[in-house]
């Protein structure tokens, strides 16, 4: 069914007007924090979200944006960071619904593939999300299984940032089984996490623009154990990370989600 004329044009208006409110999906506290700090963000002391859900937000002002950070928050019974795609969907639909942000910005660490001219700590924005473990051998539900959609079009901001651009592939575990490698393959990725294609769909089905930013921890198809080289990584590309954020975030004040 093609889109209603009046809702083309609504959509239009908004790319047009001046990004006021960004939300930023970040899956692990130490990938917020230093986030939190550069934007002197406060966290939510009444939450706005269901009660007994751990998400954590922390907002503030920066140059004249609304700036949300969301994070999934502790696993209530194991005390470990919520990650994976189903505690980033949840997340993202909650802070649509209860903030509706011009922008949603997906920033996380991934792992990256050599093959493809990753190297640890580079950052990148996410022209392409898809699912690489959601295998259904049947026509057309195949093509659902994959999931692929696209990231917001930001040309200026990767010339201006000068940002390496791949493809993302997501999946709910940390390793890579031999179906995943082929999936991820046929998905042309560069780039692999936990969340984004989950945060992709989200905002694709609710139509607010998403951007990408994943800096890499670990070379997937390197010589280390993907867990070992994560871990060793983690503290120094968080850092990476929150720095190649907050340029993003500095481009896209005083600016419309056509301009980027």
């Amino acid at each position: 069914m093609a889109t209603p004329p009046n809702e083309n044009s609504n959509q239009q208006n908004d790319q047009r007007r001046p990004i006021s409110t960004i939300v930023i999906i970040i899956a692990m506290q130490t990938e917020a924090l230093p986030l939190v700090n550069a934007f002197e963000l406060t966290e939510d002391a009444d939450s706005l979200f269901p009660k007994g859900t751990p998400w954590v937000r922390y907002h503030g002002t920066y140059k004249g944006l609304n700036v949300n950070i969301i994070w999934p928050g502790k696993d209530a019974v194991l005390g470990v960071d919520s990650v994976g795609t189903v505690s980033a969907s949840l997340v993202t639909y909650a802070a649509i619904q209860a903030l509706q942000p011009d922008l949603i910005i997906n920033a996380g660490t991934a792992g990256g593939f050599k093959a493809k001219g990753a190297c640890i700590g580079d950052v990148y924005l996410a022209c392409e999300v898809a699912f690489h473990d959601r295998r259904i051998p049947i026509p057309v539900f195949d093509l659902y299984g994959v999931g692929l959609r696209q990231g917001c079009s930001t040309p200026n901001l990767v010339k201006e940032l000068d940002f390496k651009v791949g493809k993302l592939s997501t999946g709910d575990s940390l390793d890579m089984t031999p179906q995943d490698e082929a999936s991820i393959l046929a998905n042309d990725a560069v780039i692999k996490d936990m969340e984004g294609a989950a945060v992709g769909y989200v905002t694709d089905l609710l139509k607010v623009p998403a951007v990408f930013v994943k800096a890499v921890t670990d070379i997937v198809d390197g010589d280390k154990p993907t867990s070992e080289e994560f871990l060793h990584n983690l503290s120094a590309v968080t850092v990476a990370l929150g720095k190649a954020v907050t340029r993003v975030v500095d481009y896209i004040a005083g600016k419309a989600v056509s301009e980027l």
